[in-house]
């Protein structure tokens, strides 16, 4: 059986060699090698990249999860295993999890005979795209499934702290983009022209009153610009003007509210600017719903095998493409602590492997009681 020297070797060996999302071609093959030296089976399915392995057998099926795309991010971190991948990097842990999730693997199949069901591991790629999940999904192999399971690290917890809540635990991640249209001039004969600059500040304006002004107090979004660009001089009026931000929410009748919103607000300044302007609004990963029961029984696992486990209060306002499940199927989705004392997306994001020690045990003993459930 595996063990934690295993764990933290794979670990440094993903880290080094890490891909981009939709790009894990070596990551897969590496999986591959490492599963099928364990004689796990690998289910045929039209995936480019990642792959679903199983382990056991009968009705009752069990899902695990892990993601396995790095970030175009240059890594600043020295170690003997670094990336290798000039400007791409796991910033965001996705080596630790894919080590984690091998060890899970690994126990699982030195213990097939006593399982009472299936497992399928998920291997998962694009979750920074925010569609890997659904690709997934598309291909009905988790037609059945009684649980789909997952964890991300999560760098300001320390080793052996568990986070988790019933609920939403992850907002939904939208972008947003708005294109205004005008009609360039001299700066000092704004009259020959139609300026998108007095519609731009309209704009901003007016999107940061979608939230403040239409949701109650006591529900929670947030609507965030993130780039703004109107002309390239000081006496020019110029022709366009450009804006694209993000918003987070938690509840599916707000999220479609603000895009609603968005959408209105694009028309009544295009009516009253007489300008174009265009909105796109694009969906990324939704909210992460964890499932009530499911969530009781991980909080009893997590604490069995030596977690001290914290209940949220809120969820977080990152995203997390495990929704892609949860939209579909019951799930249970948590926080673990990885320790580094820098975030998530960091160029000098390092996490501390001692989180490798505990993770597999958690997944592992979960699968084992849900199947015997």
């Amino acid at each position: 059986m595996t063990d934690y020297t295993d764990y933290v070797n794979w670990r440094r060996t993903f880290h080094q060699f890490p891909e981009i999302s939709e790009k894990e071609y070596e990551t897969t093959q590496r999986l591959k090698r490492i599963l099928e030296a364990h004689e796990i089976k690998i289910l045929d399915l039209p995936l480019d990249t990642g792959l679903v392995a199983e382990i056991g057998q009968g009705d009752q099926m069990i899902a695990i999860r892990t993601d396995i795309d790095a970030l175009p991010i240059n890594e600043q971190v020295e170690h003997e295993f670094t990336s290798t991948n000039q400007g791409v990097m796991h910033a965001c842990g996705h080596d630790i999890h894919m080590a984690s999730i091998l060890g899970v693997a690994t126990q699982l199949k030195a213990q097939e005979n006593e399982l009472n069901g299936r497992v399928r591991i998920i291997f998962q790629a694009a979750e920074e795209l925010g569609h890997g999940a659904k690709k997934v999904v598309a291909t009905g192999v988790l037609d059945g499934v009684k649980a789909v399971l997952g964890f991300h690290n999560y760098p300001t917890m320390d080793i052996g702290d568990f986070a988790i809540k019933k609920g939403p635990i992850t907002s939904a991640v939208d972008r947003f983009e708005f294109d205004i249209k005008g009609k360039g001039a001299h700066a000092a004969k704004p009259e020959q022209g139609n300026d998108p600059t007095v519609a731009l500040g309209q704009l901003i304006n007016s999107l940061q009153t979608i939230v403040s002004r239409n949701l109650s107090a006591f529900d929670n979004a947030v609507v965030t610009i993130g780039e703004i660009s109107c002309g390239n001089t000081w006496n020019v009026i110029a022709d366009q003007a450009y804006v694209q931000g993000t918003v987070r929410s938690f509840k599916p009748e707000h999220r479609a509210y603000i895009e609603q919103r968005m959408n209105e607000i694009a028309d009544g300044l295009a009516q009253t600017f007489n300008l174009q302007v265009d909105c796109r609004y694009t969906r990324l990963p939704g909210t992460v719903i964890n499932d009530d029961e499911l969530t009781d029984i991980a909080i009893e696992v997590a604490e069995d095998v030596g977690y001290h486990v914290s209940i949220m209060d809120l969820p977080l306002t990152i995203g997390e493409d495990f929704s892609g499940y949860t939209e579909t199927y019951p799930g249970v989705f948590a926080f673990i602590g990885s320790n580094s004392e820098y975030d998530l997306h960091h160029p000098l994001f390092d996490p501390d492997e001692r989180i490798l020690e505990k993770v597999p045990t958690y997944f592992v003993t979960l699968t084992k009681r849900l199947l015997n459930q």
